[in-house]
């Protein structure tokens, strides 16, 4: 009897089944390999991409990159295939064989010309020399003369897609980078056969499939449901040589997040140490992976993705058209549901920037005596602070402002300093800009319909800066949850991967059912207080006044500076 209960529970657990979630950030790749039954994540490894943000000198030649360049080696992608899959896999201690699906999320827009074939036009002997041939990161603004020359026209000629992005195309966005590409490396543009998001190049090479995936091409492409790309009329009225870019360089079928691409080739098996045959989802943006991620599959809950930038998406049952908002796209994040996508182009990076090149000396030895970080340092004496305390004020676009402004070409601002101001002090008034800017975000679309009763927080700054969180409750006045998962987009992302799968295969048959049975939510909330809350009510009135003055016209005075810095 015994042999035959220890028999069958060894039949339970090698019943069970597993998915990888394949989270492209900024800098790594992560690999989580997660139990398709309970959401348990049972492995993960992190690959950092050799070249990193490459923004200084293109490798190879060293030579100097113009500013607001931002670009990456694609071949760093794969070395995450090679190297963190078959680790994670290691880390879990499961059978390959047990895999039924891959899901990958990226950053976005991210993009790289390539050959018909999908090779990289950066890989190839007579281009890797030229900047615009290698893949164009999310934060590469260089674009931003291509975008205001989209802007102007399509509000000249009342394109109907233009109100669905807030009424202003981003220089992060697929045409505007494809329009510098043009411009500033015609020859790079010919020689392209494709120019292809990065999720779905990688997809590409792990089934031989190109497909494009309709979040990104939603949000960050201008494609519209019903409506497709900004059509040829447009484009020829942009630049004649862009005529047939929808036909050509943007061809292939578009598909819904967590769509079946395509089947593990056997060269990509190997690479991974996975069966042939496993299906491959179509991909989705890194952020808007954190919603199914975060457990959120209805309207009402804003979930923000707090890191290197910050992320806020939602979803409504209706299309409600707000300023600044980066998409609203249908289908886009839940199915059943207008997806909408706002954000901050800096936050992590702000805070990053401030720790590397403006603390003294004097804090990096006290972090060392308290055996902590000197951001840890600096967030425990930030906390002993007020509101107000500081007399501080800062404007959070130390890498330009995405929501609601749209504007690549603005920059940061710290207003209050004297000879008295501490690093503690700078660092919490940056904490409280971003705070600001993600109200300013909030305000906007409840202005417009979008009902925001609650936040949920999740990324790198949900798991490690709770002050961060207690701000950001006092200055929006709501209550903040914290995702189950530290992990958020690689969890939603390898629901993807359930999803392709399918039920039949032991997955699900849509991404709200992997949702509901694979998301984790924490018993924590922060919760507003009423007094702090009063003083930043006065703090964010402030905000508002210099946003407008240095934001919307009143004073160029940042664009002036950049263009002298040019």
């Amino acid at each position: 009897m015994a042999s035959f209960v220890i028999r069958n529970l060894q039949f339970v657990i090698n019943m069970s089944k597993y998915v990888i979630g394949l989270d492209f950030g900024t800098e790594s790749g992560r690999v989580l390999v997660v139990d398709v039954a309970t959401g348990e994540e049972v492995g993960s490894a992190v690959h950092r991409y050799e070249h990193g943000v490459i923004d200084e000198t293109l490798p190879g030649t060293g030579a100097r990159l113009e500013p607001d360049t931002a670009l990456q080696a694609p071949g760093d992608y794969l070395k995450v295939l090679k190297i963190a899959v078959p680790q994670a896999i290691r880390h879990a201690k499961i059978n390959a064989d047990d895999v039924i699906g891959i899901g990958v999320d990226f950053t976005a827009c991210t993009i790289l010309p390539t050959t018909a074939s999908g090779q990289p036009l950066c890989e190839m002997d007579e281009w890797k020399a030229n900047p615009h041939a290698w893949v164009k990161l999310w934060k590469h603004h260089a674009a931003q003369p291509e975008a205001q020359r989209i802007n102007e026209l399509a509000r000249e000629r009342s394109e109907k897609w233009l109100p669905i992005y807030g009424g202003i195309v981003s220089s992060e966005w697929l045409l505007s980078k494809t329009l510098q590409i043009l411009n500033d490396a015609p020859e790079v543009y010919a020689a392209a056969d494709a120019i292809v998001e990065a999720g779905d190049w990688v997809i590409w090479q792990m089934t031989g499939v190109m497909k494009r995936n309709a979040c990104a091409a939603g949000y960050k492409g201008m494609w519209v449901k019903g409506m497709g790309f900004p059509n040829n009329d447009f484009l020829n009225a942009l630049d004649p040589r862009l005529n047939g870019l929808n036909e050509t360089k943007l061809a292939g079928e578009i598909v819904p997040p967590g769509a079946l691409v395509g089947k593990l080739t056997a060269q990509a098996a190997g690479w991974m140490g996975l069966r042939p045959g496993t299906a491959v989802g179509a991909a989705i943006i890194d952020a808007h992976a954190a919603v199914p991620g975060a457990g959120v599959t209805e309207p009402g809950r804003m979930v923000m993705i707090l890191g290197t930038s910050s992320c806020h998406m939602m979803v409504d049952s209706e299309q409600r058209l707000a300023p600044g908002i980066s998409g609203v796209v249908a289908d886009g994040i839940i199915p059943g549901f207008f997806g909408y996508e706002a954000g901050q182009a800096g936050v992590g990076d702000m805070f990053e920037w401030f720790v590397e090149h403006a603390v003294p000396a004097t804090y990096e030895k006290m972090a060392e005596e308290r055996a902590v970080s000197v951001y840890t340092l600096l967030e425990q004496e930030a906390a002993k602070q007020k509101p107000g305390q500081s007399g501080l004020l800062a404007l959070d676009w130390w890498n330009g402002c995405r929501t609601p402004l749209v504007d690549a070409a603005l920059s940061g601002m710290i207003v209050g300093a004297s000879i008295g101001t501490r690093a503690p002090d700078i660092f919490r008034a940056l904490i409280e800009s971003t705070a600001f800017g993600t109200r300013l975000i909030i305000d906007t679309l409840e202005k417009n319909g979008v009902n925001v009763k609650e936040l949920v927080a999740c990324g790198g700054l949900a798991e490690r800066n709770k002050l961060l969180l207690q701000i950001y409750a006092d200055v929006t006045g709501r209550e903040i949850k914290e995702a189950g998962s530290p992990q958020t987009s690689a969890l939603g992302a390898a629901m993807l991967g359930a999803r392709a799968a399918g039920a039949a295969a032991g997955g699900y048959d849509s991404l709200t059912d992997a949702a509901r049975a694979m998301a984790k939510t924490k018993d924590v909330a922060h919760k507003p207080d009423p007094a702090r809350q009063a003083i930043y009510q006065k703090l964010y009135a402030e905000y508002l006044t210099l946003l407008d003055y240095f934001g919307r016209g009143g004073n160029d005075v940042m664009k002036r500076l950049r263009e002298l810095r040019s």
